[in-house]
Parts: C-alpha cells; sequence; structure tokens
C-alpha cells in the first residue's frame, strides 16, 4: 500500500522576514518529517532581495515546492504614506480568495495550512476544508506575548502606558517600556492601530501557534504562553517553539567577493554592519555613522543604503539597488578607509558573512531573522532598532540576554552622534565587554542547535494523526 504524506501548504508575507523563516520551516518539516510541502509566495520585482533569495541555489527547492502568486493592486485601498505592514495586511488580504481556489483545485486535500503573521486573515480557509490550520509567528515569542496581550487590556491601563508612557506589565513576562511599544497601539484613532491590533486575536483561532524562538532564548517568556494561568488563557491553543529557523550559510557562495576578502583578515576582527533588506537611515545620521565607523578605526564590512529622509521601513518592499561607488557617504571615505574596510551597495550574503570566522561582531536593526543568524553564528551585536518590534528585540538582547551593546540615545528619537557611534564599535570589538558577550552568545548558540525538534515532532504527529483519521474513513 502506498504510504501517503501529510502535506502542509504554507502562505508566506512578503520580505525577507517572512519568506525565509517560512521556506526554513517547510524544509524542516519535509526533510525531517516527511511531509510534502506546498508554499505560496507573493511575487516581487526580479530584482529585489526577495526575488534574489527565491531563484538562488540556497533556497534549496528540492525539498518544497514555491508558487509565485501574483501581488494584488491595492492602489485603491490604501495610499503610499500608508504604514508598511498595512499596506503587506492589505495585500495578504487580497490574496486570501486566490489562496483558496488553488487549495480547492488540490486533489486530495492538504493536511494542513500554516499562515505567518500578516498572513492571518486566510485561517477560515483550513476550515472550510478540514485542515490543520497553524498561525506561524515568524518573529519572537515577546512580540506574539505582547501583540495578543495587548487588545485585553482595559482603556485605564493602555492610557497609563500610552498616554502616562508608563511600563505595561505582562503576566510572567518582562514589563514592556514606553519606547519599545509597537506603533501600531500608539493611536487608537489611526489606521495603524484599527487595522493591526484587531490581527492580533486571530492566532488562537487556530489550532496551534508556531513561534519562531526556543526556550534558552525566551524562557520566561514561552513559560508564560504556555501557562494556563498566565499568558496561556489568551493564546487557548497549544505554542510552540520550533526555532530557530534561519537561512544556513551556504557553501556554494564561498567565492563571493566579500567572502574573499573577509578570507585575509584575522579571526573575529571584522564588524559586519546591515540594517536590513527594508531598513533605512537618514542623510545626516548616515553621515555621522560613517565618521563614527572611521573613528572607530575598526575593521567592517558595511552593507549601505541610500539614505532616506523619511520613515525608516520606507524601503522595505522596494528593488534593492547596486550603485558602484555610492556618493552619498562622506567625500573619500571609502578610499581613507579602504585598507580596513569594504563597502558593499544594498546586498551581501548575511548569512554566510556572519558564518565566516573573520566576523567579530554584527551592528544589526535588531529584525529577528538577523538576530538569529547572528546567535546561530557565535557572534554578539550592536542593537541599532529602527522601527517595529526591532525596539523589543534590541531590550531583550541588551538587558535580558547580555549579548548587545546598545546606544543609550534611541535612533528614532534623533542623531547618534560619531562619536556615539566610535564607542559603539570599540565597546563589541576590541573592549572585555566585547569579549564576554562572544562567550555569552556562543552558549546560547549551543543551545540553538539543540532545539525546536521536540516541538516541532508535535506539530508533525498531529498532522499525520489527522491524515491517518482521513485515511481510515476513507476521506
Amino acid at each position: 500500500m502506498e504510504i501517503t504524506k501529510p502535506h502542509a501548504v504554507m502562505l508566506a508575507s512578503p520580505g525577507m522576514g517572512h519568506v525565509i523563516p517560512v521556506i526554513e520551516l517547510g524544509k524542516r518539516l519535509a526533510g525531517s518529517h516527511g511531509f510534502r510541502i506546498t508554499i505560496f509566495v507573493l511575487e516581487a520585482d526580479a530584482a529585489s532581495a526577495q526575488s534574489q533569495f527565491l531563484s538562488s541555489p540556497g533556497s534549496d527547492a528540492s525539498l518544497i515546492d514555491i508558487i509565485g502568486l501574483p501581488s494584488p493592486d491595492i492602489s485603491g485601498l490604501v495610499d503610499s504614506s500608508t504604514f508598511i505592514a498595512v499596506k503587506i495586511l492589505f495585500m495578504m488580504r487580497e490574496t486570501v480568495s486566490t489562496l483558496r481556489s488553488k487549495i480547492a483545485a488540490m486533489q486530495p486535500k492538504p493536511t494542513a495550512l500554516i499562515v505567518d503573521l500578516l498572513g492571518l486573515d486566510a485561517i477560515p480557509i483550513g476550515k472550510e476544508f478540514n485542515m490543520l490550520t497553524y498561525a506561524f509567528i515568524p518573529s519572537s515569542a515577546r512580540f506574539l506575548a505582547v501583540s495578543m496581550y495587548f487588545p485585553t487590556l482595559d482603556k485605564d491601563v493602555e492610557e497609563e502606558h500610552i498616554v502616562n508612557k508608563k511600563p505595561l506589565a505582562i503576566p510572567g513576562c518582562e514589563p514592556v517600556r514606553f519606547e519599545d511599544t509597537l506603533e501600531s497601539y500608539l493611536d487608537p484613532t489611526d489606521q495603524i492601530y484599527q487595522e493591526l491590533v484587531p490581527l492580533s486575536s486571530l492566532p488562537p483561532t487556530a489550532d496551534g501557534i508556531i513561534v519562531n524562538s526556543w526556550d534558552d532564548m525566551e524562557s520566561k517568556t514561552l513559560k508564560s504562553l504556555q501557562d494556563p494561568n498566565l499568558l496561556g488563557k489568551i493564546a487557548r491553543v497549544p505554542v510552540y517553539p520550533i526555532g530557530p529557523l534561519c537561512r544556513p550559510a551556504d557553501p556554494s557562495s564561498a567565492n563571493h567577493p566579500v567572502l574573499d576578502w573577509l578570507n585575509e583578515q584575522q579571526d573575529e576582527s571584522v564588524l559586519y554592519i546591515s540594517f536590513g533588506s527594508g531598513g533605512s537611515l537618514s542623510s545626516k545620521q548616515l553621515t555621522e555613522f560613517a565618521w563614527g565607523l572611521e573613528l572607530s578605526q575598526q575593521r567592517f564590512v558595511w552593507v549601505v543604503r541610500p539614505p532616506v529622509d523619511g520613515s525608516a521601513s520606507s524601503e522595505y518592499l522596494s528593488v534593492q539597488r547596486g550603485d558602484c561607488t555610492p556618493d552619498y557617504l562622506p567625500e573619500e571615505f571609502v578610499s581613507r578607509t579602504q585598507e580596513r574596510g569594504l563597502v558593499v551597495p544594498s546586498w551581501a550574503p548575511q548569512a554566510e558573512i556572519l558564518a565566516h570566522k573573520a566576523v567579530g561582531g554584527f551592528l544589526t536593526h535588531c529584525g529577528w531573522n538577523s538576530i538569529l543568524e547572528s546567535v546561530v553564528s557565535g557572534v554578539p551585536m550592536i542593537a541599532w532598532p529602527l522601527f517595529g518590534d526591532q525596539k523589543m528585540n534590541a531590550t531583550l538582547l541588551n538587558e535580558e540576554l547580555g549579548i548587545a551593546v546598545r546606544s543609550k540615545e534611541l535612533p528614532w528619537e534623533g542623531v547618534i552622534p560619531r562619536s556615539e557611534v566610535e564607542v559603539l564599535v570599540r565597546r563589541i570589538m576590541v573592549e572585555e565587554e566585547g569579549c564576554e558577550m562572544r562567550k555569552k552568545v556562543k552558549k546560547l548558540r549551543y543551545t540553538a542547535e539543540k532545539s525546536g525538534h521536540g516541538s516541532l515532532s508535535k506539530v508533525a504527529e498531529e498532522c499525520e494523526f489527522l491524515l491517518d483519521q482521513g485515511t481510515a474513513s476513507g476521506a
């Protein structure tokens, strides 16, 4: 008798922070648990980082079937100034009917539907076709905890936090400082609040919640989410920490020019700098940052993007530009630093760089995907959050885990001066503080290598049980 594999359909929101973990989850279900995997992604411009990633050998398409869906036109629903997360949410909502028709045409019907954070409106499709449904949170457990707890607050507590700027107490978790609060919770009259806060009530409507973290990374928060007397009574369904899911270094990228340059450097002597595929600095901050980096006298690889004087997230879905000699840096910066630094316009193979033995620090925007890549490579960080959950992530790294330094100045409130940049770089690269953080993050890397498999096995067993039931009943 032919053995039927569980078939999971997955829906990924646009952007590297969503696409990478969804694909890695699919690969793990296929490779370790024998699933058949179909992943639907919204098509992006061919020159975008997302398209380049999906077309590269490192995406390992042999284990999974990746299907592009046309990106819907939402110009009549939102304007150009709308917050990026709201734009993506509208795109994902407009895609639900297309996803439904794709699943309806599948024979036999898939066993499970896994949708990521901004695609949660697709959860009812799973119920329609008698599939198990899972909400996949590619971000931290802390983000999940805050986003689900916030809509349950009474108005007095919400006002204390938002208006009076008092820390927000969350059952079983560290309090959330006002300055770390997600932008979507700041103004109940704003479209961001009205669209994103109700989204937080959807994960408990699934059969389970999968989160891209693990016990040693976020033990306190995960315990609360799994405790029916704490946040578990809000989650209501099992929470599965299956992280870290991040793109592994690809050996076939070993001949990249950046890696060739790193091969010539001493171990742990280079600071890698990247503000993510969608983060941007203002013109003034970019100039101050470049001067501070030069003053630090440290070796570096800097993935630099053109400055944007406006929202730090405004380039999130844009095409990556590949200027050969960035003219927005201080005059002669590249020539003055060429003996110890490398400027890379727009994009570089991040996982491979972080895994290189020459890299001893990572200045990051604190996107969760970048954090996980740094941890699994044993690299301490300089936290430079720009927007969204990056602010909470930075606090986790700096105050709870002790594997990152950060500025006392808040990047979104003003310009961090060159003197502060110089100090931050030297703290992580040459001072004893950086050495201690390097030891801590390497211990955390060890726990990451051993985590996640048990929780994911439980998800796989649920799917296999449903498949067996359907086979036995002749469904």
